[in-house]
């Protein structure tokens, strides 16, 4: 490995690679005049109305906020030395997957072998890297061709990119060492993502099929207590049974897993009720010269959503995290106020403190305040 505190030269063309990366492929795989939209359809209502290249980034890029025992600052993140371990790390891949150990790697971070936490990191590498990130890739382009840019695609792959990045560095935060988490992400599930929603026939499976959309909840900062509160990067599955079209299998996942039924109205709305589990919060299960090995305490959590025509418009969730206890989220066209339709969220902490903001649509973020002013 290099020198500790020193990033490589080779680095920059690491991150030049990238690039090429996540914007080649897809510039050579979508042809132009693709079918679509699968996944943005320009509504004025719900979550939808917020989705836009600056949402995408703070949840994306600090998801792992919401893990009950992280700290909610996105001040007090290391992120120079969190940038410098990734980038140690990514830019000798094969180096430091030797110093963790081969066998290690492909079977916590690749293969699926073991469903024990300890050795079940390839779970979000699949679910939100491979489907979740793929998908964004693939509505973000959507949302860029419908506001009139040209080359949708290489200012989704850049966008991508960054929160890909971010999202690795608040991640690895003040840790120095082999770090094999962004290698899998950055290397191999995030590229084959955007490769998989390249294809038209996938997009319109999971997109029609599955009518999976992105069910994130926005960001709101707390100036008092410097938090960021409410982000949450999620996404949602439907599959209807044949012969009964009302009824569907329901699926939202992210940092949570959550199973059930929705139930759809002939007007295009649905209410959607599932179960599951969620990360309750972060622990180091290995941390010696050989690499870091995280994993997650699991903890129930349960919902209930109401949306139209797949845009979110309001969820309850409960769960037995330290985060929240409980918290509302309504979206724009839920309530009205003088004409303007805000968003709208109100949780209750571990602590019982009551946790509560909201925002506009055309703002990247809201505003949020405790009711104790209690940090985690």
């Amino acid at each position: 490995m290099p020198e500790a505190g020193r990033v490589p030269r080779r680095a920059g063309r690491f991150v030049r690679f990238l690039a090429f990366l996540l914007a080649g492929p897809p510039a050579l795989c979508l042809p132009s005049g693709t079918d679509g939209p699968f996944f943005y359809h320009s509504l004025p209502y719900g979550s939808e109305s917020l989705y836009n290249p600056a949402f995408v980034v703070l949840n994306g890029g600090y998801s792992i906020f919401q893990a009950g025992n992280r700290d909610r600052d996105p001040f007090g993140v290391d992120y120079r030395t969190g940038w410098k371990n990734v980038m140690r790390n990514v830019s000798d891949p094969a180096g430091s997957i030797r110093a963790f150990g081969w066998r290690k790697f492909l079977t916590t971070e690749v293969i699926p072998v073991s469903l024990a936490p300890k050795s079940a990191q390839y779970v979000p590498n699949y679910q939100s890297h491979l489907i979740g990130s793929g998908m964004t890739f693939r509505q973000l382009s959507e949302w860029y061709g419908a506001n009139g840019f040209r080359h949708g695609r290489v200012w989704s792959a850049a966008t991508c990119a960054a929160y890909h990045l971010l999202n690795e560095v608040v991640e690895n935060d003040a840790y120095e060492g082999v770090n094999v988490d962004p290698i899998a992400d950055l290397w191999i599930f995030d590229p084959l993502g955007i490769l998989l929603f390249s294809s038209n026939r996938v997009s319109r499976f999971f997109g029609e099929t599955l009518h999976m959309r992105d069910w994130s909840t926005p960001a709101a900062f707390d100036p008092f207590g410097s938090t960021l509160e409410n982000n949450a990067d999620n996404y949602m599955v439907k599959w209807t049974f044949p012969r009964a079209e009302r009824w569907s299998l329901f699926y939202h996942f992210g940092l949570n897993g959550l199973l059930g039924l929705s139930l759809g109205r002939p007007e295009g709305s649905s209410w959607s009720f599932g179960a599951g589990v969620m990360s309750r919060k972060q622990r180091v299960v290995r941390d010696d010269g050989r690499g870091r090995i995280l994993t997650v305490d699991l903890i129930w959590n349960a919902g209930l959503f109401y949306d139209r025509n797949g845009s979110l418009m309001a969820s309850l969730l409960f769960s037995g995290s330290r985060a929240y206890k409980a918290k509302l989220n309504l979206f724009p066209g839920v309530v009205r106020i003088r004409g303007a339709s805000p968003w709208l969220f109100c949780g209750l902490g571990q602590e019982n403190e009551v946790i509560a903001g909201g925002g506009v649509r055309i703002g990247p973020m809201g505003l949020a305040f405790r009711s104790n002013g209690y940090r985690h």
